[in-house]
């Protein structure tokens, strides 16, 4: 398998660098918007609150505890309900943030939402048993037995506590992708259970507020928005376009093409390097549904997915047969040309990583000599889609490189143990890279390794895109 440098070169067009500037900086403007408009409504949580009599609770030194208990409560429940905006996959956000930076504000929102929801229970059982003279356990006892919306409190914070478990990143690991997306949906059981005693207990929420008119909008505007996006247009979508199985070819051993066929996919405006969520509904699949990027272009009459043998679930996938119905989520991310902020742009893909890779460069508009590509694998085999990448660096005039071989023993680097041992670096690999945006798509580990390489670089953070394999 050769590496193959070609050498034809066009100088990119003034009116294409200023077209990427400015999708670039308007993605900046809504990021900054959407920002803001966090900030803003924890903001109005602490006015509402004060409007409402809330300074009352900090004139009298018995009081604070719980004043600080409600205020501890309603950031965490107003952040609560961030994180599951973030997570509802609404269009404006995965454009603006993309799907995996997304998702990993709705985990790194995970503990603190647990702290502060934590903090909320305890200072209000001490400052409430401060006033029935209990102490917090006694009083969290006589909550439970005598008050039924607090009992389903409990089992809220329970549910709570359980989901954020599950997402740290050592727990995560261990669990099937099935579990792990179960044990979320509890998450939403987990804000259902909380709403009770939010209007039933105190004043705070009484009738005539204005936090109880606030507070209503704000669960319904998320519910809502989790309902429109992760199910009703999921199932008109699919009902719409009647995607099915047309072809499925091996391409290695333990790696299939799915090709899937429908109608008036135009108007889903998908993109080499985006990704879907797929359910197959034969007899052994109906009841699952992953992730899998898309391995080719869309061009308005197909889909095409390149999936490896990774678990019981995607090794079902190799049996699949034409005429098989799918159903959908997506286009989803931000894995895509649209992310770019210069003209240039280097694609690095390791495995299965290489086959999103093949999609974005594909869709991709580039100037010849404007991009390179890294392809690695520990061995031919791995290389996957080796041929069709080839042929579109040919078209595209793009620089393609091949590391095949496993990592030197202990050495931590992305590269090939050849690679290695030539002194072969990201610069050298990519001379062009600290002028252009870097796309990586690859197992987490290996990916971070040439994130590391990319920012001794001096590569910021707007420049480096990665997809990962994770969940």
């Amino acid at each position: 398998m050769p590496s193959s440098r070609t050498e034809r070169r066009s100088p990119a067009t003034p009116a294409r660098a200023v077209a990427i500037k400015r999708g670039y900086k308007a993605r900046l403007r809504r990021g900054d918007l959407l920002e803001t408009i966090v900030y803003f409504s924890v903001a109005i949580v602490l006015a509402l609150f004060l409007a409402d009599g809330g300074a009352t609770y900090f004139l009298n030194i018995k009081d604070v505890t719980t004043g600080l208990g409600i205020v501890t409560g309603l950031v965490g429940s107003d952040l609560l309900l961030v994180m599951l905006v973030l997570a509802a996959r609404i269009p404006v956000i995965d454009r603006t943030f993309g799907h995996d930076k997304a998702l990993a504000l709705h985990r790194k929102l995970g503990k603190p939402v647990l702290y502060l929801i934590l903090a909320h229970m305890l200072l209000l059982m001490i400052g409430y048993g401060i006033a029935q003279g209990l102490n917090p356990l006694a009083e969290a006892i006589d909550m439970i037995v005598n008050q039924q919306d607090m009992s389903i409190a409990f089992i809220s914070m329970g549910l709570l506590i359980l989901v954020v478990v599950t997402s740290l990143v050592i727990v995560r690991k261990k669990l099937s992708y099935e579990f792990w997306y179960v044990v979320h949906l509890l998450s939403y059981a987990a804000v259902l259970l909380a709403l009770p005693h939010q209007f039933t207990q105190g004043s705070m929420f009484a009738e005539g507020t204005w936090a109880r008119g606030y507070w209503m909008a704000l669960y319904a505007g998320a519910l809502a928005a989790i309902t429109i996006y992760r199910v009703i247009i999921p199932v008109a979508s699919s009902l719409r376009h009647d995607l099915r199985v047309s072809e499925v070819v091996v391409e290695a051993p333990g790696v299939v093409s799915i090709t899937m066929r429908g109608r008036n996919l135009e108007v889903l405006r998908a993109q080499g390097g985006q990704f879907f969520n797929w359910r197959f509904w034969n007899a052994r699949m109906w009841w699952d549904a992953h992730p899998y990027s898309l391995s080719a272009h869309p061009d308005g009459r197909s889909l095409r997915i390149t999936v490896r043998d990774l678990g019981a679930g995607s090794s079902r996938l190799l049996q699949l047969t034409p005429g098989t119905r799918v159903s959908f989520e997506g286009p989803y991310g931000l894995f895509t040309d649209e992310a770019r902020t210069t003209t240039k742009a280097v694609f690095v893909g390791a495995g299965i990583g290489i086959t999103p890779i093949r999609a974005l460069l594909e869709g991709s508009d580039l100037a010849p000599h404007e991009a390179t590509v890294i392809l690695r694998g520990s061995d031919d085999t791995d290389v996957y889609l080796w041929q069709e990448t080839y042929d579109l660096c040919v078209e595209k005039a793009a620089s393609l490189r091949v590391l095949v071989g496993h990592r030197p023993r202990g050495i931590n680097t992305w590269l090939s143990a050849e690679a290695y041992g030539k002194g072969e670096t990201l610069l050298s690999l990519a001379p062009q890279i600290k002028e252009s945006d870097l796309y990586i798509c690859g197992p987490t580990p290996w990916t971070e390794l040439v994130i590391r390489d990319a920012q001794r670089l001096g590569l910021k953070e707007h420049q480096i895109h990665a997809e990962r394999f994770d969940f």
